[in-house]
């Protein structure tokens, strides 16, 4: 039978250090002792309506639920080295909120936290806002969808990662991304996914200078392309487009469709890519 904490107030440090078996309901972890590490090296926790205030709540935890709480910009690194977390409806506001993780569920949560989601191993995340610099990097088998982001650097080296329905506004975005697909949503920002490798976009809407260069195994399937120039240039590429572009510029290999160009820029003999206005 698990404890069970109900309107507490913690402060001091570890105050619920090791712990096998809790339930917090309605707490605080804030005050003049300003302690650490409340849930450090704890298992099958459950925390609801609870306010964080303090910095590295929960290292090194397994079997984690948290639920309609909130982390403040003070709650800094909140979730590092743990394992089975779900959390829901939940703010997480402090920097580097969650770092080598594996198997998170994140859902109806509100996000502000640089260097968010660094080195995760399976991630699903739904129906969520975020607001981040290097957004995820170097994570693997992230599973997206109904995703809204305002950031910079975002899914940089990220692999083997699936995203639907989503809008992300964030500069070089998906930069070495490895076996990733992109479904019906909307990516804008400067310089999309150079040197990616097998990344695939379906059903997008892409804005932004200078996409998709130095490319490896890119595919576009029935995607727009709105204010692009520049773009594909030295990328093996197979692409669908359904709306004029600006320029194209010496794509390396590969087929593109597209109803029209302004400036097709071929000055490089290795440019073998087959261009057809369709």
């Amino acid at each position: 039978m698990s404890d069970i904490y109900n309107n507490k107030y913690f402060d001091e440090e570890r105050a619920l250090y090791g712990v096998d078996g809790i339930e917090v309901n309605d707490c605080r972890f804030d005050g003049p002792a300003d302690g650490e590490s409340a849930f450090k090296e704890g298992r099958n926790i459950k925390v609801t309506n609870t306010f964080f205030n303090l910095r590295y709540p929960f290292w090194h935890d397994d079997k984690l639920i948290i639920e309609d709480s909130e982390m403040t910009e003070k709650c800094r690194a909140a979730l590092w080295y743990s394992k089975d977390v779900s959390i829901k409806n939940t703010k997480m506001h402090g920097i580097k909120a969650l770092r080598e993780c594996d198997d998170v569920s994140v859902e109806g949560c509100h996000i502000v936290s640089p260097e968010f989601g660094w080195f995760i191993r399976d991630i699903e995340m739904k129906d969520t806002s975020a607001e981040s610099e290097y957004f995820m990097m170097r994570s693997e088998r992230l599973d997206f969808n109904n995703v809204n982001l305002k950031g910079k650097y975002s899914f940089q080296y990220i692999i083997d990662s699936c995203f639907e329905n989503c809008n992300f506004d964030t500069k070089d975005a998906f930069w070495h991304a490895k076996n990733v697909v992109v479904k019906n949503s909307v990516i804008k920002g400067e310089y999309l996914a150079w040197y990616c490798e097998n990344v695939t976009f379906e059903n997008c809407k892409i804005i932004g200078t200078q996409p998709l260069c130095y490319c490896k195994g890119l595919k576009l399937i029935n995607c727009e392309m709105i204010d692009t120039d520049l773009a594909f240039e030295k990328s093996q590429v197979d692409a669908t487009i359904t709306t004029p572009m600006i320029s194209i510029k010496n794509p390396l290999s590969g087929k593109i469709e597209v109803p029209s160009v302004e400036e097709l820029i071929i000055d490089d003999e290795s440019s073998k890519a087959e261009i057809l206005f369709v």
